[in-house]
């Protein structure tokens, strides 16, 4: 407690240390999820024809949400910021969707929405929490803005799309992993050797 008033302490749903692990677990679980992927997947055409549209609509709103934001510099409240907090992490959900649809593997969906659910939302917990103590206005911009669903806009201030911040904030390399997916349900669809 500072000052004369008590500070209003956000309450949490996990325990920091949980966060911390989970941090540090998440490239380790991402090779877990690509051995999972390669693994697993069965695709075919018509799973490729309607999840690699999904993904690359997940890959289109990364983009956009990387073209407006400039990382602990300002607040991102343009583009998609203005109708979800974390248009980020809903467009790596949508891209996984799409890739799931495509691997078609029931258990792989299981795989990425338990990995999402014990990683991701603590992540996401926590870069909030991080946002709250770079920027004052956050508390009153996530009143108004919805975490993952985009049920309201936020009407304040303008900025285009910035080629500069997709490229700052290494955008590409989810458009490269977009890529090798794909090369490998091709290889497994068209793999003349491949178990039937």
């Amino acid at each position: 407690m500072s000052g004369p008033f008590p500070t209003k302490q956000p309450r949490y749903w996990f325990r920091k240390p949980y966060a911390d692990f989970v941090a540090r677990m998440r490239v380790p679980a991402g090779f877990l999820l690509l051995v999972a992927f390669a693994w697993l997947s069965r695709p075919s055409r018509v799973s490729l024809l309607v999840g690699l549209p999904l993904s690359m609509l997940g890959l289109w709103l990364r983009a956009w949400a990387a073209g407006h934001l400039a990382k602990d510099r300002q607040l991102a409240t343009t583009g998609p910021y203005a109708y979800l907090r974390n248009p980020l992490y809903v467009g790596t959900l949508i891209v996984a969707a799409g890739i799931v649809i495509a691997a078609r593997d029931m258990l792989l969906g299981v795989i990425f929405l338990f990995v999402f659910l014990l990683a991701y939302l603590p992540a996401i917990e926590l870069e909030e929490q991080h946002l709250r103590s770079l920027f004052p206005a956050y508390d009153f911009y996530a009143a108004r803005v919805n975490r993952l669903f985009p049920l309201s806009k936020w009407t304040g201030n303008h900025a285009r799309f910035s080629w500069l911040f997709y490229i700052n904030n290494k955008e590409y390399d989810a458009l490269l992993g977009f890529a090798l997916a794909v090369a490998w349900l091709l290889f497994k669809l068209w793999w003349p050797w491949r178990l039937h």
